[in-house]
């Protein structure tokens, strides 16, 4: 007799789960909306509690925020006591503008190497803005040794461009030089804010498998499947907007597995963390 779609589905969130005892490595990527007095309700210090606290419950042990300003990061940090972060200010190199920082379990993994770039046409000149951006973009990446499987990979975050098209297309563009010339043959989770949808251009230059530097976007990958809606922008209104994600977790390496992937929704009242919502993966590295 033939297992129900139902039985299968059981024994597969079975294995998920006992992979998740085991090797498995939990990655969030979160825009969590710049600390700006005029959201009013929405503004940060009414809403940094419900971020550390999604945090802190999903515990992912790699982290990709945008948006977040120094003060935003050091609430951050005061509230994720397991977690340091990496990362620089894209207006100045310290602590100017915001960050596309990474917050990773240090009970879990080690710091290797950690910089930041800019994306435009000189990407180590400090604050540069490229092509038709309106602001300074940037991308944080670290190299870290997980304590428990001893395999070593690295973790790129960024913020594509609000109204630059033509600085989306080719901040992908160079992602992609980057992680690669940066990454060579270690795998890598690349995380961000891309202000793209499936079918825009910066999309398909970073998932075109014609591309031999291409990445992986880890949602249709997932053995069970996505959890959430597709949307990730809610813009603080009382649910999702559209039906498409601007927010991703891309892979670069053959050796990934990707067991869920979620799109975390949670309110309180009514009101969201940010208005963005984080997205979620377990993912295993292979040989």
């Amino acid at each position: 007799m033939k297992k129900s779609t139902a039985t299968l589905l059981l024994c597969l969130i079975i294995a998920v789960s006992a992979m998740a005892q085991d090797n498995s490595l939990q990655v969030m990527t979160f825009n969590i909306r710049y600390n700006n007095a005029g959201d009013s309700i929405n503004a940060w210090p009414n809403r940094k509690d419900k971020v550390s606290s999604q945090v802190l419950f999903h515990h992912p042990h790699i982290l990709g925020v945008q948006e977040a300003l120094w003060d935003q990061i050091t609430d951050l940090s005061a509230a994720l006591t397991q977690y340091k972060h990496v990362g620089v200010g894209r207006d100045d190199g310290d602590k100017k503008g915001e960050f596309s920082a990474i917050f990773y379990d240090t009970t879990r993994l080690m710091l290797l190497d950690t910089k930041t770039f800019w994306l435009s046409e000189t990407p180590d000149k400090v604050g540069s803005k490229g092509w038709d951006a309106q602001l300074p973009r940037i991308v944080t990446y670290a190299r870290f040794k997980d304590r428990k499987t001893k395999k070593e990979f690295y973790h790129f975050n960024t913020h594509f461009d609000h109204r630059g098209r033509v600085a989306r297309r080719e901040s992908a563009k160079l992602l992609l030089q980057k992680v690669n010339a940066i990454a060579g043959k270690i795998p890598a989770v690349i995380t961000g804010d891309f202000n793209a949808k499936p079918n825009d251009e910066p999309i398909e230059v970073i998932v075109d498998a014609q591309n031999p530097l291409h990445l992986k976007d880890a949602k249709p990958l997932s053995k069970i499947p996505h959890y959430g809606p597709n949307s990730t922008f809610n813009s603080f209104g009382p649910k999702e907007i559209g039906n498409e994600p601007i927010d991703y977790i891309f892979l670069k390496g053959a050796n990934w597995a990707v067991w869920q992937h979620a799109c975390i929704t949670q309110s309180w009242a009514g009101l969201f963390a940010s208005d963005h919502f984080a997205q979620f993966a377990i993912l295993t590295l292979g040989k």
